[in-house]
């Protein structure tokens, strides 16, 4: 296991005065708790702080952990407790309550509530894992069936519930799906990013879709309704007259599911058709000289 240094943990000085480490415990735990902060790691610091605080603000456990520290130890480093350690020294470490205190604590101080050794009850760690899911279901919701496997190489197949609107890059929480729990304590959460695959038809703007519409010349040209395909279902497009490639028309609230929901931007792409037999090159031949003095280049 790796030795871990507390004050680096509470960000004081060894030489801190007891009201310095109760200054420093409040305003990180403030900043870390998990009812306030969400970002990724921030419950395991939030756990760091607290077994730091149960060290540091109790006297015969400071003066404990001071004295191994003393002998060199750096955070990070691989740790063993010293042969005998906690008897006959004079560390009376009591009842270390409930909390949530990791495999290096427990070599130092692991007494359970009430004085008794022995394993407590511990929550197992969170566990992070990745889900792919395609537009389609990232839009309606859905279920989908992810396969994991542990350290030992054992499957085990869990049906995650997508909820409609879902981003790349959210997490959904599965709630004691995580690392098994010690001594009969609740299992830790899995918690899993979603990545959202590539659409042939679609790409992904935040909560908007962009779609590439094609259309011929004439359509740009003089107008025209057109079907577009929408991820509720295809929806028909009046096209203005005289509309001209990479202009970007917007169905409101077809794009993902929100608050505000997404739009679809539909760009237009106009298509120009080979001219392969001679009545086409006429055709063109006559435009070109309806349009006579037209440059597109200008």
């Amino acid at each position: 296991m790796e030795f871990k240094d507390y004050y680096d943990i509470l960000g004081v000085r060894p030489d801190a005065s007891e009201a310095e480490i109760k200054a420093a415990y409040r305003k990180l735990a403030r900043q870390y708790h998990p009812d306030k902060n969400k970002e990724a790691g921030a419950e395991e610091r939030f756990k760091a702080i607290n077994e730091a605080n149960e060290v540091l603000r109790d006297p015969e456990k400071r003066r404990a952990y001071d004295q191994l520290r003393a002998g060199g130890y750096r955070g990070g480093e691989q740790f063993r407790p010293p042969p005998g350690w906690g008897q006959g020294g004079g560390f009376d470490f009591g009842d270390v309550g409930d909390g949530d205190f990791s495999d290096f604590f427990e070599s130092l101080f692991g007494r359970a509530a009430g004085g008794h050794r022995g394993p407590r009850p511990r929550r197992g760690r969170d566990v992070q894992a990745q889900v792919q899911i395609d537009l389609q279901t990232a839009f309606e919701g859905g279920r989908t069936r992810l396969a994991l496997h542990d350290s030992s190489g054992h499957e085990r197949v869990l049906e995650v519930k997508i909820p409609a609107g879902i981003l790349s890059g959210q997490v959904i929480r599965l709630a004691g799906q995580g690392q098994a729990g010690v001594a009969g304590g609740p299992g830790g959460d899995l918690l899993l990013e979603v990545t959202i695959r590539e659409d042939p038809r679609f790409k992904l703007e935040g909560r908007n879709v962009l779609h590439v519409l094609p259309l011929a010349p004439w359509e740009a040209a003089l107008g025209a309704t057109v079907p577009v395909p929408t991820l509720a279902g295809t929806v028909d497009m009046r096209i203005p007259p005289g509309s001209q490639s990479g202009r970007k028309l917007r169905l409101k609230g077809r794009g993902l599911p929100g608050n505000p929901a997404g739009d679809q931007l539909v760009e237009l792409s106009i298509r120009t058709p080979a001219a392969e037999n001679e009545a086409q090159r006429e055709a063109y031949q006559a435009l070109r000289g309806q349009f006579e003095g037209y440059d597109p280049r200008a």
